[in-house]
């Protein structure tokens, strides 16, 4: 069962670990953990400076994936142009749904929450904690436009923000 699992991600691979956002395998390595040796992809996560060890064998079982295709790349940016759709519902409800889009890693799901949250700015200021969500949203996408793309962040960030722009307009 590993043996297929070990095939789909290498090392220098970009990979989206769903709570973390878009990582980079550095090695695969063996570890003793309790007696039992395991087998583990360490990720790095320069922005954040964190590195995370993933039991191969678990490692789609948590939802790490390998990056998104430019084709839902280019699905992402036409959710970002629709219309917001913001529910009724009470804010702490509200906020638990986009907390669990942007930690399923769905590329698409993170897209609908900084289209639910963008402001306009000519529109009323964000809550402290909807701006933390938004913020949180903003940089899962952008960091995965740019590793599809090959390019830097702050030019997925523009890209990103042109797009948010046109819906405002």
């Amino acid at each position: 069962m590993s043996k297929a699992k070990k095939s789909e991600f290498r090392p220098n691979d970009y990979v989206v670990y769903p709570a973390h956002g878009v990582g980079q395998i550095v090695s695969i390595e063996e570890q003793e953990i309790a007696g039992i040796s395991l087998e583990l992809f360490v990720i790095s996560f320069e922005k954040d400076k964190m590195t995370l060890r993933v039991p191969t064998h678990k490692a789609t079982e948590v939802g790490m994936r390998s990056l998104s295709t430019p084709d839902v790349v280019d699905q992402a940016m036409k959710t970002l142009k629709g219309k917001a759709k913001v529910k009724k519902a009470m804010w702490s409800r509200r906020a638990q749904e986009y907390e669990q889009k942007i930690n399923s890693g769905d590329l698409i799901a993170i897209a609908e929450v900084v289209r639910d949250l963008h402001r306009a700015d000519d529109q009323r200021e964000q809550s402290y904690s909807e701006r933390q969500l938004y913020e949180a949203a903003l940089e899962r996408l952008t960091r995965e436009v740019a590793a599809v793309s090959g390019g830097d962040e702050s030019a997925a960030a523009r890209q990103v923000d042109e797009v948010l722009g046109l819906r405002a307009a």
